[in-house]
């Protein structure tokens, strides 16, 4: 079992914070705190990438180190530890699948190889009985494939065209197979920021294994990407991204249990019963019914990645573009005991920013692996790193 780190830590509710934050570094967005809409000005500021600095790493609690486990990526947006200990990347804008293999167990992936490729910008992966599942823009698939071959078989498709949308607007469609086997769920984004959007967008879908059955199991989400099933639970976590537009601390982006039937509120309002400027006095119904999720994150941090490894839950906050100071940039862990978060989330592995202004990775999706190491997809930096819990040593290679 891990040791938690706990430093001297500073606890934030919305002030302005270093871009960088140090590991440990404790943030609490509250509800009670939200400022009123367009309390400061919408901007567009996106931080600018650059190379990756000689000698730059993560920054790390004490205790863990960090490996580049593969470099010269396409896109790398999501990860799956697949049952023979290699990892699956999803290079969602090359429409293929790359399994990663570090044979010599040195922390660093030593041969690559296409398992599939031909999709419409996979994202979602899982394995089950024999078969790698994959969500894109268009459907669920599935390939047969065995532990230890480096391509997989002929797909088949799962659902049906036009059951997850259409390809416009956000294009990640999350995948995940319920513990006991008998479905399946995606998360499927909204087209747009804040509009009336008819479903399936802005929704989590629940299907039977053989993709028939299709309905919503919990709408009002804007965009759930990163999704999970706490291990030893039926609950359904996600990590969603919030509108943008309204200042730079609004929308906080969340994570929550995904309750069936659950409303979360987009587009009509936001955090529980907080009316969307121009679209919620037409609903009063729905701010009225508008779920409070269970952790906040700082506005337009865009909460990409989740995994839960060592009793907690880890996401990978791409960073932000709509606000005055880039922030994000990391990965960020959720504490949680007794099943439930403790209210805070913590800097993880950061280091990412290069500057107030630039930066040289961007994190994506994270994944676990049975050893209890995590893999980081960095979609800018085109890397996948490898952090290992190693009590005794506290260094990046």
């Amino acid at each position: 079992m891990m040791k938690r780190f706990i430093p001297l830590i500073l606890i934030v509710a919305m002030p302005a914070l270093a871009a960088d934050p140090a590991p440990g570094t404790r943030f609490r967005v509250d509800v009670s705190d939200l400022p009123a809409p367009f309390a400061t000005p919408s901007v567009a500021n996106p931080a600018d990438v650059v190379a990756r600095p000689p000698g730059a790493g993560l920054k790390l609690p004490p205790g863990w180190r960090a490996t580049l486990f593969a470099t010269g990526l396409d896109h790398p947006r999501n990860l799956l530890v697949l049952s023979d200990n290699s990892v699956l990347v999803a290079e969602q804008r090359f429409d293929r699948l790359t399994r990663l293999v570090d044979g010599d167990g040195d922390g660093i992936a030593d041969s690559r190889t296409t398992l599939a490729a031909g999709f419409d910008e996979p994202f979602g992966l899982a394995e089950r009985d024999g078969e790698i599942w994959v969500a894109d823009t268009k459907a669920v698939w599935a390939l047969p494939w065995r532990a230890g071959e480096d391509k997989a078989g002929r797909r088949r498709q799962v659902t049906t065209d036009g059951a997850l949308g259409d390809d416009r607007g956000h294009s990640t469609r999350s995948l995940v197979l319920h513990p006991d086997g008998s479905r399946f769920y995606v998360g499927i984004g909204s087209r747009g920021n804040v509009a009336e959007e008819a479903e399936p967008r802005a929704t989590v879908r629940v299907f039977a294994m053989d993709g028939s059955g299709g309905r919503s199991f919990a709408s009002g989400l804007r965009n759930p990407v990163g999704m999970a099933f706490r291990p030893g639970s039926t609950e359904l976590w996600a990590v969603v991204n919030e509108r943008d537009g309204l200042g730079d601390e609004l929308v906080p982006d969340y994570l929550t249990w995904v309750v069936e039937s659950g409303f979360y509120g987009w587009p009509y309002a936001y955090l529980g019963p907080h009316p969307q400027p121009g679209l919620g006095p037409k609903a009063a119904d729905k701010v009225a019914a508008a779920r409070v999720p269970d952790i906040l994150f700082r506005a337009h941090s865009a909460p990409l990645g989740l995994a839960f490894a060592h009793g907690d839950a880890f996401v990978g906050l791409h960073g932000s573009w709509n606000r005055s100071e880039p922030i994000g940039y990391m990965v960020a862990r959720v504490p949680f005991k007794d099943g439930k978060p403790v209210g805070h989330y913590e800097a993880f592995a950061s280091g990412f920013m290069a500057g107030p202004h630039a930066v040289w990775g961007r994190p994506v999706g994270v994944a676990a692996g049975a050893d209890g190491a995590l893999y980081v997809a960095d979609d800018a930096g085109r890397t996948v790193w490898k952090l290992i819990y190693s009590p005794k040593t506290s260094r990046m290679e």
